[in-house]
């Protein structure tokens, strides 16, 4: 086949030309989840010292430090709940570790709502049931449109959250930039996938321990 002088050139320069385009945008989108905002409004259990996590039993000595990395849309994370969130939720009200939760949105725009919505949640002591619904209710899909506005009011609504404080604090996204410190904790400590889980500050085995929940306790309380 024929072809014109020069073509193989010009292809060249095209494939080059993509693949800096396509290092430029991987290089802006890892500066732009790499930043923070110190003024984003955050819940008051948050803790910008533990990575902007949602914080139970601050005070709590002597006893582990369970770090929960997660997305809403995650089904892994759906899994992990499902088997172990009835026990850590026991670590909680029992006081028997401090808990920090990192709500982290890697799958998309629904994430982020949830993320926001949860945060709103808080407000009202309400995290811990409307984190469990929202696992009990996830999405086969994601974002499907499940957990956008009144997704996420009827999903609050389910857990007694009717207030219109909290209906306000969901439609504004009032929390969407403590969202975005989230993440970017998570991309400076390198937490690529979910759930993560860490104990005293060291992750624990994923594939021994995630999904065994007497594997799961031993891993957190020895």
């Amino acid at each position: 086949m024929a072809t014109k002088p020069g073509g193989d050139k010009i292809t060249r320069y095209i494939v080059i030309g993509m693949v800096v385009f396509v290092v430029a945008i991987g290089v802006v989108f890892s500066l732009v989840s790499s930043k923070s905002s110190g003024s984003a409004a955050a819940p008051s259990s948050v803790s910008k010292a533990d990575g902007y996590g949602m914080v139970f039993n601050a005070d709590l000595k002597g006893k582990p430090v369970v770090d929960v990395w997660e997305d809403f849309q995650c089904p892994v994370c759906s899994r992990f709940e499902a088997l172990n969130g009835a026990y850590v939720q026991q670590l909680i009200t029992e006081k028997k570790a401090k808990v920090i939760v990192h709500l982290l949105s890697f799958i998309g725009p629904e994430s982020i709502l949830a993320a926001n919505a949860a945060a709103c949640a808080a407000d009202e002591n309400k995290f811990l049931a409307f984190h469990s619904y929202l696992y009990a209710h996830q999405s086969p899909t994601e974002n499907s449109g499940l957990w956008t506005g009144a997704g996420l009011l009827k999903a609050g609504a389910a857990v007694g959250l009717t207030s219109s404080e909290f209906a306000a604090c969901v439609t504004s996204g009032n929390y969407s930039d403590w969202v975005t410190n989230v993440a970017a904790d998570g991309a400076k400590k390198n937490i690529n996938s979910t759930p993560t889980i860490f104990v005293n500050g060291k992750e624990i085995d994923r594939n021994t321990a995630y999904f065994d929940a007497a594997a799961f306790a031993k891993a957190v309380e020895g």
